[in-house]
This record gives C-alpha cells, structure tokens and sequence, in this order.
C-alpha cells in the first residue's frame, strides 16, 4: 500500500505544479499578448472547463482499462501541450493550447485517486488521501510561488516551459512504477459505460458530494486568477508576490495533511465539515477588506485549511458512492468541481466589470458556511454504498 502511495502522491505533485502557475502572471500574459487582464485570467476557466467536461469520458475509461496506462497517456499530452503554451504567438492560440492541457490533465489526478481508492481499506482511506493531498497542495504551493519568481526572471512564457518540463521527466521516472504495479488492464466495453454512472448518482450521497464540491470551486477557487490583479490595484506589481499570496492556500493544505490523522481521531466528521465551510466564508470576507499582502497571505494559509477540513471528508465518501465503479465515482467528484473552477472566474470577472468583486464575495461567504452545515447533517457514513 505504502509504495501506491507514494507513486500516486509523485505523480499528482509532478502534475498540480501548472495548475494553479498561471495565476500569478495574468497580469503578465495580458500584457504580453495585449488582451484584458479579465480576459486574461479565463484561462483558468480554458483549463479548468475542459478538464470538468471530459470527466465522465475518462472515468470510464478508467473502469475499463488500465488506470495507470491512461494516466500515462494523459501526463505526456500535458507536458507536451505546456510547453507548447510558452511558444504561443497570440491570446487564441494560448488559449487552445491550454483547452488540450486541461482535456489531458483530466486523467491524471482522479484516477490516482481512484488508484488509491482501490488498494486502501475505507477505514484507512481518509489519512491516505490525506497524504495525496499533501502532494497536490505542495505541488500546488511551489506551482503558485515558483511561477511568480520564474515571471519576474524570465517571463511568463518560463512558467510553461518549466512546469511542462518538470512534467514530462515526472512521467519518465514515473513508468517504471507503473509497470510495477501489475494492474490488470480491463477491456473495452461501452455496456458498462451507463450502469457505472447509474450506481454512482443512485447513492443518494451523490447529490451532496458533487453540489458541495462545485460550490466550493466556484466561490473559492474563481477568485484566484483576479489576486495578482487586485494586488496590483493595491500598489503591489510584483508577480511573485501574488505567487506567494496564492502559494499560502497551498501552505494550509499542507498543514492540514501534516494534522489529518490526528483531526481524524479526535474530532467528528461533522464538525470538521462544518467547521470548514465557516473559515472559508470568513476567509473571502478578509478578500472583501483589501488588506495588505501579507495579511491576504495568512488568510489564504488559513482559507487552504479550511477548504480541506470539508473538502477532505467529502473525497472519502466519493470513493464510496460506488465501489465496483470508482473511476467513474472520481470522474464525477472533479467534473463537478471544476465545472465550479470553470464558472468561477467568470462569475467573478462579471462582478468585478459590473457591481465590484466584494458582493460576489459576500455571497460565496455565505453560501460556502452553508455548505458546510449542509454537508455536516446530510453526509453519514452508513448509507449505501452502491
């Protein structure tokens, strides 16, 4: 079990490096390829959308073949479409380069968790997930604070030459330890395509799982493209300051990961829930005061702890919701999320052309305390499980 999970965690963090790199240098790319820096920053939204849509398609696939042959597949189209990003000669050409990265990236970090789901008792599975997710938050975190010192340096085409780089070497130590693993391939076989999908949303679980997860993307995560723009609103023009702001939620994650079995052990699932969805609320709302950087930087620490308090919880019961199905399960857990990564910026973005950024974030302060609540009094570990 320990040598999956290390393989698993080496793969996601190699992978979660670009994932939140191009925030720090919306302003950068804006300029450098004379677009908005709204328009600018829907290249979360290029990334993050396709990534969503291409779930269901993925997670099939996963169920019917290799899981390990497909994420294979899935990190050498990342690299290659990443890389490709830093050569992009215009905003439409960045754009799909990045439509192709997200279509691929789907495929990466789900099935390592549905890998995981696979070889993990439930009873251990919280901590396990525990430790992917502190690969994903460190990846995360250096991403986020590595992409804005490589803008400042180099530029913001370095960031994709970098992290793609980075990718294409993980997926090169990488397959050896694929091979090892002896996964049984399955075959193909669109008969199971629909049933899988059926045994997933028939657990009545499945409802609360993935509408928690999209709320949380989209109010939490669609502020992020817009920190290193409302920084430099602020008087702060550095992109490795933005970097190190938005690496702070990375940070919480991380110290969440270092507590997760202690929290475990001595708290309920339903306080940790809800404790979660209220520090996020209270979080977006310090977003709301425009305070200094160093302040926003202890408040995203706190924010990434807070987001996976809830977030952390509800991932082991998506590994549940249908045992023989859980590619599938997986699949559906990040469609709905990163629909709501996908929607955010552009919510957001509408907010800040129209009423201002701070009413959209009164409203996701309140909607994600009530996810919270709402997931803390719905979600029992006794129900079916598919």
């Amino acid at each position: 079990m320990g040598r999956v999970l290390n393989l698993m965690a080496f793969v996601i963090f190699a992978t979660t490096l670009f994932m939140r790199s191009v925030d720090p240098v919306i302003p950068q790319i804006a300029s450098g390829l004379n677009v908005t820096p709204t328009t600018a920053a829907l290249l979360s939204t290029g990334f993050t959308l396709p990534y969503a849509l291409v779930q269901p398609v993925l997670g099939a696939l996963a169920d019917m073949f290799s899981k390990t042959r497909l994420i294979a597949v899935c990190m050498l189209v990342v690299g290659i479409a990443t890389i490709a990003c830093g050569l992009a000669t215009n905003f439409e050409m960045l754009m799909i380069l990045r439509v192709v990265a997200g279509v691929a990236a789907g495929g990466v970090f789900p099935i390592a968790l549905a890998v995981a789901g696979d070889r993990v008792p439930v009873q251990q599975r919280q901590v396990a997930i525990g430790r992917l997710l502190f690969a994903a938050m460190t990846g995360n975190l250096l991403g986020a604070s590595g992409a804005g010192v490589i803008g400042d340096v180099v530029g913001w085409r370095g960031v994709f030459f970098v992290t793609g780089a980075i990718d294409l070497v993980a997926l090169a130590v990488a397959i050896p330890g694929f091979r090892s693993l002896n996964e049984l391939p399955g075959r193909f076989d669109l008969s199971t395509f629909i049933p899988n999908y059926r045994a997933v949303f028939s657990n009545p679980l499945a409802k609360y799982c993935f509408g928690a997860v999209f709320i949380e993307a989209l109010f939490l995560f669609g502020v992020f493209p817009y920190m290193a723009v409302l920084l430099r609103e602020a008087g702060e023009t550095h992109a490795s300051i933005a970097g190190v702001v938005i690496a702070g939620f990375g940070i919480g994650g991380v110290i969440y990961t270092v507590m997760v079995a202690w929290l475990v052990a001595h708290i309920s699932e339903r306080r940790l829930m809800a404790a979660g969805g209220m520090v996020m609320g209270a979080c977006l709302l310090v977003i709301a005061l425009r305070m200094s950087w160093p302040v926003e930087f202890m408040n995203f620490m706190v924010m990434g702890f807070g987001f996976y308090l809830l977030h952390g919880c509800i991932q082991v019961y998506v590994t549940e919701l249908a045992p023989s199905a859980r590619g599938s399960a997986t699949a559906g857990h990040s469609m709905f999320f990163f629909l709501g990564q996908a929607a955010g910026p552009v919510v957001y973005g509408a907010g800040l052309t129209s009423v201002g950024i701070t009413p959209v974030l009164v409203v996701g302060a309140a909607a994600l305390a009530a996810t919270g609540w709402t997931c803390a009094l719905c979600l029992r570990r006794s129900a079916p499980k598919g």
